[in-house]
């Protein structure tokens, strides 16, 4: 028998990968992807920390959703821009779920600006403030966890936007351009302990912020659609199961970087 059909003639394991005993502290999830791929989380398994900013009763139903399903989680308020509350949200995630094992840097900020001479010094600060600082300073902070287990997944959300420009304007191509670079360094220095980490590249995703967009337009995508929240959770679980794949950036976006 040949090596194809030896393989072909393993049973295939109709369960997905399970996340059971794990836990996730998904930034901003009290709406949108953040909330998508908490909730997707829990289905598989795992418990959640639930960081919000301001909208805390979404939060506290992302909370009673996931406990309903017999997961453990709590909700946790903190500004990731502000570098003092970093180390407090990380704290107190995993004094009410437990030590945390994936985190998905998935909260961000993008004001739009499609004249780059309203791009001033302030914009600037506050979009890499939380879009990229934030990222690298979760990272930090679970680490020591992570490596005392030698398990890890880090998550980063990026854009489509560091590969072409995008039209939010340039910090926020510059913040998700370095979210990439950031995917990169950390993966390369932790590929033998464990960790994988990764970043996910979208685009044009429903949610309100796309909505509120006016110059959001699905006819711009070459599949002709928006992308839904529960195809980049989709993603976002591959990469908190896979073992093999680091360093890596997945592209999410209907086509638009792959034909541009």
């Amino acid at each position: 028998m040949t090596v194809d059909r030896l393989e072909a003639a393993q049973p295939i394991d109709p369960q997905p990968k399970s996340l059971a005993g794990r836990v996730a502290l998904v930034t901003g999830a009290s709406r949108g992807m953040g909330r998508e791929i908490a909730l997707h989380f829990a289905r598989h398994g795992a418990d959640v920390a639930v960081n919000f900013l301001t909208r805390s009763r979404e939060a506290d139903e992302v909370v009673d959703v996931i406990v309903a399903m017999g997961r453990k989680a709590i909700a946790v308020q903190a500004d990731i821009s502000d570098p003092s509350a970093v180390e407090g949200l990380v704290a107190t995630a995993t004094a009410g779920v437990g030590p945390v094992d994936i985190l998905v840097n998935n909260a961000g900020f993008g004001e739009r600006r499609p004249d780059v001479a309203d791009v001033d010094l302030a914009l600037w600060n506050k979009t890499l403030a939380t879009n990229l600082t934030a990222a690298f300073q979760l990272t930090q902070a679970v680490l020591p966890a992570m490596r005392a287990q030698q398990w890890g997944r880090i998550i980063n959300i990026s854009s489509t936007a560091a590969q072409t420009g995008g039209s939010v304007g340039p910090h926020y191509a510059a913040s998700k351009a370095g979210i990439i670079g950031l995917t990169h360094g950390f993966a390369t220095l932790l590929v033998k302990e464990g960790i994988t980490v990764n970043a996910i590249a979208m685009a044009q995703i429903e949610t309100d912020m796309l909505r509120q967009a006016t110059a959001a337009d699905p006819s711009r995508i070459p599949v002709g659609r928006f992308g839904q929240v529960d195809e980049i959770a989709d993603v976002a679980l591959l990469l908190a199961t896979n073992a093999y794949m680091t360093g890596q950036t997945i592209s999410v976006n209907g086509g638009m970087y792959y034909t541009s």
